[in-house]
């Protein structure tokens, strides 16, 4: 099954998104898959078949349409996944009218939120990333605060963040962080929000009590 949220309105995208996941059952596995996170074997496994070890599964991709090499891959397999038990969900921003008439042909439910001219704001994710980079606490939580209130969506941050701690361990680039503790940030961040959501937690609060450890 298919699930499509995309437009610039970032703020009633995510409430939309956040409400819709909230109708999906208790028992259902959430996973989160970013552009650096993305295996096609393992996407193709989850449209594929059932698994034996969780009834069901909701996966969630933030901004893999933004990408040609993930965005071509999906699109190919859209079919397939509009027919799995599995519920795959896309959280993205504006999109062409080809890509959402590729959604609408394998029957996706689609849901468009786009802003008035006059409320067009973006923020940079990459303001967060690289205060992170250069263990700023306090800028770290001043853009993570600038960011939920311009409504982006915490899929978009954990995935910019994910990036940018790969990228430190790829560079060699140990001068803020160790190396261990950067290869542990990049464990924990892929699971913050899905665990958060199945356990009953404010997501948001998860994300920001992970970012305020990282400075304690």
């Amino acid at each position: 099954m298919l699930y499509l949220f995309s437009g610039d309105d970032a703020k009633r995208k995510i409430i939309g998104y956040e409400n819709f996941l909230k109708t999906i059952p208790e028992s259902a596995e959430v996973l989160s898959v970013s552009r650096n996170s993305f295996e096609k074997a393992q996407i193709e496994s989850l449209y594929s078949g059932s698994s034996l070890f969780s009834a069901l599964y909701a996966i969630v991709f933030s901004g893999v349409l933004e990408h040609e090499e993930t965005r071509d891959f999906v699109l190919q397999k859209l079919g397939q996944m509009g027919e799995s038990d599995n519920l795959f969900i896309f959280l993205e921003g504006k999109l062409t009218k080809p890509i959402l008439d590729s959604f609408k042909k394998s029957r996706a439910e689609i849901n468009v939120f786009e802003l008035s001219k006059e409320k067009k704001e973006k923020f940079d994710n990459f303001l967060l990333a690289g205060a992170f980079a250069n263990r700023d606490k306090l800028n770290t939580w001043v853009y993570f605060r600038e960011a939920v209130d311009k409504g982006v969506a915490l899929e978009e941050l954990t995935g910019v963040l994910f990036w940018k701690i790969k990228d430190m361990i790829l560079k060699k680039n140990f001068s803020k962080f160790k190396e261990h503790e950067l290869k542990n940030f990049a464990a924990k961040i892929s699971y913050i929000l899905p665990e958060a959501r199945k356990a009953g937690r404010d997501a948001e609060s998860a994300f920001e009590q992970f970012l305020l450890e990282v400075f304690s």
